[in-house]
This record gives structure tokens, sequence and C-alpha cells, in this order.
């Protein structure tokens, strides 16, 4: 373990073998909390590696606690986080959308670290309990078409860095893996990341094992599709660039999407999306990541159809009928 924190203090990086080690030091409490911060620090302000990316992800997924639900044609929608943009939640109001429309979702998700309110807190606010049970979150899946995975219940050693990622208040390695370690592995994934080396890891890790996914970079920082901006689009060979044009739309600004100030403020926020009450741009942003996703379902479908399919589908509170947020139990 000294090996470990010394080669990291020099700047130099972990081989594969290297990084797992490091996980499993952490999950046996090998390290005191100090060394943990300052490891943490500096792998994000050097950067992680892909070798580093694979090896922290494969620790991670054997440490986890597995779990086995009907994912064959589930998807996972969840980004890295760390933008600093602070906007409503964006991936969790598309997921009950795609859930309302028939798809399957296995979302994965977390207490907001580096920002105000994560997928977590959110659901956490409209009363969702958090559960590990295999046969409930089955259950959740077959009669909503969707259901939650609390990080903190299935990762323990994510759990036993959390109050050290609160204390530091910054987006960690721990943010860049969140979206690759979905105990379920469903098959599909729409996923973002706020920058655009670590979305090509991204691609480069996931296209070794599945072929359903894309991966979305926001060409001003955004971890979605913000249609602030362009928005590259990852997938296994392809490269694309969407826009509010190629919606034809026209392009938002930051402050149509913000979160509100308080975990309250952005629960309403999705409660009014879902019942059709969300701005025009609130829709159309949840529309064009809802679009992207369904997409992978129907490749040879426009997006640009999908989106006003999503859109209109949106508008017309058929989200909040089929896929209501239930409050205070479980999802």
């Amino acid at each position: 373990m000294k090996t470990l924190l010394e080669k990291l203090l020099r700047h130099e990086h972990l081989n594969f073998e290297e990084a797992r080690s490091f996980i499993f030091a952490i999950e046996e409490e090998k390290f005191t909390s100090e060394m943990i911060s300052g490891m943490l620090m500096t792998i994000q302000m050097r950067g992680a590696q892909l070798t580093e990316m694979t090896g922290f992800r494969s620790a991670l997924l054997e440490l986890s606690n597995r779990i086995e639900l009907d994912s064959e044609h589930a998807i996972d929608l969840c980004g890295t986080g760390g933008d600093g943009k602070n906007t409503f939640n964006i991936s969790t109001t598309t997921a009950f959308v795609l859930a309302s429309m028939g798809k399957k979702v296995i979302k994965h998700g977390n207490y907001g670290v580096s920002s105000l309110c994560g997928s977590s807190n959110v659901l956490e606010e409209l009363g969702i309990k958090f559960t590990s049970d295999q046969g409930e979150l089955q259950r959740q899946l077959d009669e909503r078409n969707i259901c939650f995975l609390h990080a903190p219940l299935f990762h323990p050693a994510m759990k036993k860095v959390a109050p050290i990622r609160r204390n530091l208040g910054v987006r960690t390695i721990f943010n860049n893996l969140g979206p690759l370690i979905n105990p379920a592995q469903p098959k599909f994934q729409l996923t973002g990341t706020y920058s655009l080396e670590l979305a090509r890891m991204y691609q480069h890790i996931l296209r070794t094992e599945r072929t359903n996914y894309r991966v979305l970079y926001g060409m001003d920082g955004f971890d979605e599709i913000s249609l602030t901006d362009d928005t590259r689009i990852l997938g296994g060979q392809s490269d694309s660039v969407l826009n509010a044009f190629t919606l034809n739309s026209s392009p938002i600004k930051l402050a149509e999407i913000k979160g509100g100030r308080t975990v309250h403020d952005a629960a309403q926020i999705l409660n009014s999306i879902l019942s059709g009450h969300g701005s025009d741009a609130q829709n159309a942003v949840v529309a064009a990541n809802t679009a992207v996703a369904l997409q992978l379902y129907h490749p040879t479908a426009s997006v640009l159809d999908l989106f006003n399919e999503a859109r209109q589908f949106i508008q017309s509170g058929h989200a909040q009928l089929k896929a209501s947020v239930p409050t205070t139990q479980y999802l």
C-alpha cells in the first residue's frame, strides 16, 4: 500500500492490477481517511488513465453486491455528474419518460457530491425508499418498467469513501466510475461525461462488452444533452453531433433548465415535467435525451421523429399517468 501511495505522489500512473489493489485496499480499510483524500485528489488533478479506469471498475464490480434482474432489454441512464451546471435532474426525468413509453429502466445513481441534487436526493425527497431486495426490484421493473439501484446499497467500497467525498465536495474518480458499475449491467446504456477525454474512455470501455450504448459530451461541458450547444454522441464505431438545430428547435439558455436552489425545488420540477406542466425548454431537453435513448432500440428511426414523438408524449402528461412518482413507498 505504501508503494501505491508513493507512486501516486510522484504523479505516476497505476497499471491495471495496481488500480484494482487500490480499490481493494480501500475496502479492507488499509488507508486512513487522510491518505484516501490525498490519493483521490492526486488522481483527479493529473487525470485517470484508461488502465486505471478499467482496473478501478473491475475491482468495484467484483466487490459489488451483484443482482440478477431481467436486464436483457433494460437501459440505464446515468451521467458522471460534476459538470457544475446545476441543471434539473435530466437523466432521472428521462428515465421516467422512457419507462412510461414502455422501456425497461434499471437506473443506477447516488446522492450528489459535487452538485446540489443527485438522483438519489431527488427520489428520496419524493418519498421513495431505496432497497437492495432482488424480488422487490424485479417487481418494480415488472409493474412500473423502472427500478432504482441506490449505489451505496450495492457498492461497499463506495459507501466507505462517501464521507470523504462529501468532505472534499468536488468530483473524484468515483464520479467518473459511477455510470460504469451498475450492478445489474443492463444491455442498453445512455451515459454522459463532463469531458471529451473521459467520454472517449467510456466509449472504449463500453465497446468491449456491449453495442447498445451512447456516450454524451456537451461541448460546453454538460454530461447530457442540454441543447445549449453541440453535443458529441459516441457509439461503438460512431461519432456524431446533435444540437437544437438538428431537432428544428432554438438553442436553450442555461437559465431555462436550472435545477432550483433546494432538493425540494428539484423534486417539484421533476413532478411538473412528468405531469405535463414543464416549460418548453425543459420538455425539449428531456425529449432530446429520450430520443437518443430510443434510437438505441430503433436504430433506423430518425432522431428528429423520435424527438417529436417524445416531446408530444411529455406534453400530454402521460408520463405522470403511466409511471407516476409514488410518495412514501418503494418505487
